[in-house]
């Protein structure tokens, strides 16, 4: 196994000063790894594009300085050149790329102006970093042939041809060659090879092809590239995005599965991936973990005894910390509900924060976070804040306790309100200011001692401000004097409107897009 590397994943709002990245590459080489990836997408100071430069991105100028520190460890960039590409695509210079308009997150393979700006990202990639591999993306391009010149080009294909494969095999293909020109080795993701298989064909057999399969073992799917003669990375998650903070079982099954078999097929490499630590996860709270999965790939017979190798981590930092990770990473899940384990972006933290309305976790989740689930789980999250370790574990554990309230008081809130109540309902919800308060003070913590999300923080202060509007209409419309009493879930839309009965800006789906 010539590759044993964990990824970084900046893109997710995360922004490292220096000492942050720093602390990272020094766990990596502690932990056995010999290569630390970088998933950026927007989140890198390309010169190319000054337009996309967020605040607190990382810059050529950081590298130089790590690469230099860090002379044994390779620092792989991961850029995205098709899919994923919507940090750039949801600027004001950037639109222009785009393949539809304010939907989805894929730039147009068919304008040459793309392409001639991917050329320009791998030229400035190659000068920043000095890594073997370069990654060019590639993932996730379900829009396809979505405009009107690319649909053309699909349609303009052969009978029984998959136009979709041409065109993505025509817009990666050439940049992969890119990078093979300047003496470097390209990888891209394999999903989309995998849907589009005749798109293997049109790349260099010596692309690095990363197989992540998050739920299963990769042994069916990297064996398919390999037959078309690529060298395969076997890619497992550390099971962040899809937690309120990490399924610790899962994580560890699925690096297990694919290091055997990475193992099996003499596959280049295995490259432990953690998504989405944005939505206050805190990269600081599974570094145990990380160093558990360095230890599996050092030591291929490392096999759970009593417990874990993740808990075995936590273990070695503390009881405390033990005890901490054994109820959030485990008893927690065993809940139920938004709790359990599952693929999809933890639906708590997306509804809580994410679409700037929190009363949308309130609409989905009051039934079982009002009842036997809310119970549990509260207790657990209790339990949990009394003897973590830190505060950045406290922090996570404070983040889900408030979630829970928040829905808890909303829902006495709903029930006032309906009850033709509108002062209780009031008082219910005022004390849901002081909740965001609190996660915004652990945002901006997590921000200063961990390179966490600036959005996290602006999540939380319009979290509240939306709580103090919702409390305001309660004083104004709640006593019914509008001729009818506005559902409460319809109150709490950020598109309220008094006088309109209807909701037609539900109704009318089709004028939000």
């Amino acid at each position: 196994m010539q590759l044993r590397m964990w990824m970084y994943d900046l893109a997710r709002e995360q922004s490292p000063s220096l000492d942050d990245v720093r602390r990272f590459c020094k766990l990596t080489e502690a932990s056995g790894y010999n290569a630390i990836g970088l998933y950026l997408e927007h989140r890198f100071a390309y010169p190319s594009t000054p337009w996309s430069h967020g605040k607190g991105c990382l810059s050529p100028e950081m590298i130089e300085v790590l690469e230099t520190e860090f002379p044994n460890l390779q620092i792989i960039p991961f850029i995205n050149l098709l899919g994923h590409f919507e940090g750039m695509l949801y600027t004001e210079y950037g639109k222009r790329f785009r393949e539809e308009t304010f939907k989805g997150l894929q730039a147009c393979p068919s304008k040459s102006e793309f392409m001639a700006l991917c050329e320009s990202i791998i030229d400035d990639t190659l000068r920043s970093f000095r890594s073997s591999i370069i990654h060019i993306g590639g993932d996730e391009t379900s829009q396809l042939g979505a405009c009107p010149r690319c649909h053309e080009r699909v349609e303009e294909v052969r009978e029984g041809e998959d136009g979709k494969a041409t065109i993505y095999a025509e817009h990666i293909a050439p940049l992969a060659q890119r990078v093979m020109d300047a003496g470097r080795r390209p990888a891209v993701w394999g999903d989309m090879l995998l849907e589009h298989p005749t798109a293997m064909s049109a790349m260099p057999t010596e692309t690095l092809v990363f197989d992540w399969q998050y739920f299963k073992s990769p042994l069916k799917t990297s064996s398919k590239f390999m037959e078309h003669g690529f060298e395969v990375v076997c890619c497992p998650a550390i099971q962040t995005y899809n937690a309120v903070w990490c399924h610790l079982p899962e994580s560890e099954r699925n690096v297990r599965e694919h290091i055997d078999a990475a193992l099996e097929l003499g596959a280049y490499g295995v490259c432990v991936t953690t998504w989405e630590c944005g939505l206050f996860g805190n990269y600081e709270t599974i570094m145990p973990m990380i160093e558990a999965t360095g230890k599996m790939l050092v030591d291929h017979s490392l096999k759970p005894i009593e417990q874990s190798v993740a808990l075995s981590s936590y273990a070695d930092r503390s009881d405390r910390h033990f005890e901490w990770a054994r109820l959030m990473g485990v008893e927690l899940q065993n809940v139920g509900g938004t709790f359990a384990f599952g693929k999809i972006r933890s639906s708590l933290k997306v509804r809580l924060l994410l679409n700037a309305n929190p009363f949308l976790a309130w609409l989905h989740h009051q039934e079982e976070l009002t009842g036997e689930v809310g119970d549990r789980a509260m207790a657990i999250v209790n339990q949990a804040i009394s003897i973590a370790p830190d505060h950045a574990t406290r922090g996570v554990s404070e983040f889900v306790r408030g979630g829970i309230e928040f829905v808890r008081y909303a829902d006495q809130a709903r029930q006032a309100y309906s009850q033709g109540l509108p002062g209780l309902a009031v008082a219910s919800l005022t004390p849901c200011r002081q909740i965001f308060e609190n996660m915004e003070k652990t945002a901006l913590a997590t921000n200063l001692n961990a390179g966490g999300s600036l959005a996290d923080i602006q999540r939380c202060r319009v979290a509240k401000e939306h709580v103090e509007k919702v409390i305001l209409r309660i004083k104004e419309f709640g006593d019914g004097h509008l001729g009818y009493l506005p559902a409460f879930e319809v109150l709490t839309h950020p598109k309220f409107m008094p006088h309109d009965q209807a909701c037609w800006w539900l109704i009318n789906k089709w004028a939000n897009e």
